[in-house]
């Protein structure tokens, strides 16, 4: 079993904890990883691109010219797709992208996800956050002592004065153990994980 160092927000270890075999050592297969990013991007996907339709432009009730005679080519609406501002042809209409994934391959992708991230050394246990005012300049120290620039931050209960500090980072994610997922694993360089938001992890995909 993965066995893992605990610090406190100066980076002194103040413990050690074991992390479940099961779970944070999982054998990782990027197949597996690459569908579950793609469905949750494709449901995050807005599918609100609408066009118009000759039958939806406006204008055209009438021929714009006679059908002989005139030299020119045979035209009975200016809604056509070949003129300009006609209508378009098989074009986008709203839609969802969304579609099913087995709930079994997204919970073992959350697995992988996890235990790349302590395979690769990228796994930071923290006690606690100490600090119950918000202030920015105490995350960015954080940051700073653990070396870290992209970190995705996971909490055991709504941390307003964590939340509040690091919602002005850019590179910076907040999520409660409920919104964990492998997207957001994978896109940041660092988990850092509050100690007592472990259980709640390993309970989840128990």
């Amino acid at each position: 079993m993965p066995v893992v160092d605990v610090y406190n927000v100066k980076r002194e270890k103040v413990g050690e904890l074991t992390l479940k075999d099961d779970i944070f050592g999982v054998e990782v297969y990027p197949p597996i990883l690459h569908e579950v990013v793609t469905w949750q991007r494709a449901k995050r996907r807005a599918g609100t691109a609408c066009t118009k339709t000759r039958g939806e432009v406006s204008g055209g009730g009438r021929k714009p010219w006679r059908q002989k005679g005139t030299g020119r080519a045979r035209a009975g609406s200016i809604r056509s797709p070949l003129w300009r501002g006609g209508g378009t042809v098989f074009g986008p209409k709203p839609r969802s992208y969304d579609y099913t994934l087995p709930k079994k391959v997204r919970r073992l992708a959350l697995k992988m996800a996890l235990s790349s991230k302590v395979a690769n050394g990228q796994l930071v246990i923290l006690e606690d956050y100490p600090y119950t005012t918000p202030k920015t300049k105490d995350f960015v120290q954080l940051m700073k002592t653990f070396e870290m620039e992209k970190a995705l931050v996971i909490t055991d209960r709504e941390h307003e004065a964590l939340t509040l500090s690091a919602r002005n980072l850019p590179t910076v994610q907040v999520l409660p153990t409920a919104g964990l997922n492998v997207y957001d694993i994978l896109k940041y360089d660092h988990l850092v994980v509050l100690s007592p938001a472990v259980a709640q992890i390993e309970a989840r995909l128990a």
